[in-house]
């Protein structure tokens, strides 16, 4: 039984050069797609190109540390535990970042085990849902954010609330001796509908907040997937 153990732990799964070929070309093909889906899925300043190139070099990086694994369960757990003392510190500015890192990482694995097929319509369906759906945007949130006198603080309060009523979420009041500000956080739909109430009439609420008087400023602020809280 110790011999057949020691015999399991020490097989190594030695590839041919040309297999170990074809797979590092195949992972480097389908990471190919992995960049062009996520240049297509993002765009502006949350788009990274550095991040990008570095999904492709994932999966050509897992695809090799496959390779070398094999079927060799003591390198296999040399590498569990060399990974598992590996700290990230890089901050995920997008949620569908991380699908994309699971992509690679899949994709590297299927590649490096010589599973071309699962790794081809694997991609090919994520592909296709990161295409349609890839570029929807939170952009329904908006902020109000203005800066007054003192005194009326208690007269914004009410404006919001005649033309919001609890559909204004306040999120931020600084106060000085003589001034306040105030951030309000609005659904689009909402303020579109404030407009057309009727015991508001037709002013829209960035004229009726001015015609309280001493408004220093007053800012409307789409909070989308670039703009955060």
């Amino acid at each position: 039984m110790r011999e057949i153990l020691l015999e399991l732990l020490e097989s190594t799964g030695q590839l041919s050069l040309s297999t170990i070929v074809m797979r590092m070309v195949v992972a480097t093909g389908i990471s190919f797609f992995i960049y062009v889906s996520y240049m297509l899925s993002h765009e502006g300043s949350i788009y990274s190109k550095k991040f990008n190139v570095s999904l492709m070099t994932l999966t050509v990086v897992t695809t090799a540390v496959m390779i070398v694994i094999g079927n060799n369960i003591a390198l296999s757990l040399g590498m569990v535990g060399a990974l598992s003392i590996v700290r990230f510190r890089t901050a995920i500015k997008d949620s569908r970042d991380t699908v994309y890192i699971f992509w690679a990482i899949v994709t590297g694995i299927c590649c490096g085990a010589g599973d071309y097929l699962t790794a081809g319509i694997g991609g090919a369906f994520t592909f296709a849902l990161l295409l349609i759906f890839g570029r929807i945007k939170n952009d329904n949130r908006m902020l109000l954010i203005l800066r007054t006198s003192r005194v009326n603080e208690e007269r914004v309060e009410a404006l919001m609330f005649q033309y919001f009523s609890h559909k204004a979420n306040l999120r931020v009041k600084n106060t000085t001796e003589n001034s306040a500000e105030f951030i309000y956080e609005i659904s689009k739909r909402v303020l579109d509908r404030s407009g057309r109430k009727k015991n508001v009439g037709s002013k829209s609420i960035t004229d009726a907040i001015y015609d309280i008087g001493n408004i220093e400023y007053c800012n409307l602020v789409m909070q989308n997937d670039e703009i955060s809280s």
